[in-house]
């Protein structure tokens, strides 16, 4: 099997679906792979027609079974330093690398290579393929096919999400809230500051008050969290605005996120910025300029992946690993949206996070072999599920 995934992952590297670009080569391989395997295919197409959603049953369509799932759009490659062509797969030391090779095709190549002896063991609950657009750009395809399948009353009872663990089991993680703000004032001449409203000496006082907020979301971490850290985080991600030294800026953008621990410290962040632009920015910045705004952008609110006492997956990855323990970790992935669905859902995937995002990304031979055994395991238990 190993060969075989190794070949379904040079293929789907060599499809550069950079989230700002199509993924529709790589849905028709994927999805010509499964038809041939009997599985039932739609794809999902978005509204720019650009990109879609892949769902793939293997089995009756009813209720129950187990969902596998993975994102197929990758981060760029711009100014990354590659010791060889990012979307040409080469194996060096037990090493695959490639853009996407971790985070995460690896998998996806790894269940697809396998769906043949899924086939053959599926009973009577069906095994879904799922594999989204825009994972990396606020989890966008992964809505998109949670509302589908909403909507269409299908309720799976499982999903495993194949990001990369090193093949540990996750049960929980933080969510992850993306926003632009922009700040529009009034451009003038930087002798005459009070004729103007500088958008960038707002956009600064928004950041300061954001970080005033970040050290207070420490005192209001849950006594029991688990997450390292346990508190929700805040991060300024970029911050734009003005051309030159004696300019009045007249526009300013701050890219930020935070990572709720829990849904109250995301409102508590919201409802304090909100207030505080309503209040006293805007006052101020109208007084001089009528027309002055602050718009904030919702880039993507992923919601988290909640720990649960009763995990029906949990309990099936820790029979198919041998593994004890399931650990918590900072970083988002589309869990929580299918546990919204009310599935109970894991985070078990091959390759290490630290390799994602980076330049020369691998996935190892050794991790791909262990997922595939895994995998392999899965088949065995089909007829139980």
């Amino acid at each position: 099997m190993i060969d075989a995934t190794k070949a379904l992952l040079s293929e789907l590297i060599g499809f550069e679906t950079v989230s700002a670009d199509s993924n529709l080569e790589m849905i028709a391989c994927l999805a010509g792979r499964l038809e041939d395997c009997g599985a039932k295919v739609e794809a999902m197409i978005d509204p720019t027609g650009k990109k879609a959603n892949l769902f793939a049953t293997l089995g009756p369509e009813r209720d129950g079974g187990i969902v596998l799932s993975g994102h197929t759009d990758v981060v760029p490659v711009t100014d990354q330093d590659w010791h060889s062509d990012p979307f040409v797969m080469e194996e060096r030391d037990g090493r695959l690398y490639g853009r996407g090779s971790c985070d995460m095709k690896g998998f996806i190549a790894a269940a697809v290579t396998m769906a043949p002896k899924f086939a053959a063991q599926v009973a009577e609950r069906p095994l879904h393929f799922a594999f989204t657009y825009d994972e990396e750009t606020g989890c966008v395809g992964a809505g998109h096919l949670v509302q589908v399948l909403k909507e269409r009353g299908l309720k799976p009872r499982m999903a495993l999400i194949g990001e990369p663990t090193s093949m540990r089991i996750i049960e929980g993680h933080k969510g992850c809230h993306e926003y632009t703000t922009r700040f529009h004032g009034l451009e003038g001449h930087g002798s005459a500051p009070d004729l103007g409203v500088n958008a960038v000496e707002y956009a600064v006082r928004y950041v300061s008050r954001l970080l005033a907020l970040k050290d207070q979301l420490r005192g209001l971490a849950p006594s029991d969290s688990r997450f390292d850290p346990p508190w929700t985080t805040v991060n300024v991600g970029a911050f734009q605005g003005g051309s030159v030294h004696n300019v009045i800026a007249p526009k300013a953008e701050v890219a930020w996120e935070m990572r709720p621990v829990q849904a109250s410290d995301a409102d508590f962040v919201k409802q304090h910025l909100q207030a505080y632009c309503r209040d006293e920015l805007l006052p101020l910045m109208r007084a001089v300029y009528p027309d002055a705004k602050i718009d904030t952008e919702v880039v993507g609110e992923v919601v988290g992946l909640v720990p649960e006492d009763s995990n029906e997956a949990r309990r099936l990855l820790m029979d198919l690993t041998g593994a004890n323990s399931t650990e918590l970790v900072p970083f988002g992935t589309e869990a929580g949206l299918f546990q919204s669905m009310g599935m109970d859902v894991v985070v078990c995937g091959p390759g290490d996070i630290a390799q994602a995002h980076k330049a020369n990304e691998f996935v190892s031979l050794a991790q791909l072999e262990a997922c595939l055994g895994v995998l392999d395991g899965l088949a065995g238990k089909l007829a139980e599920l």
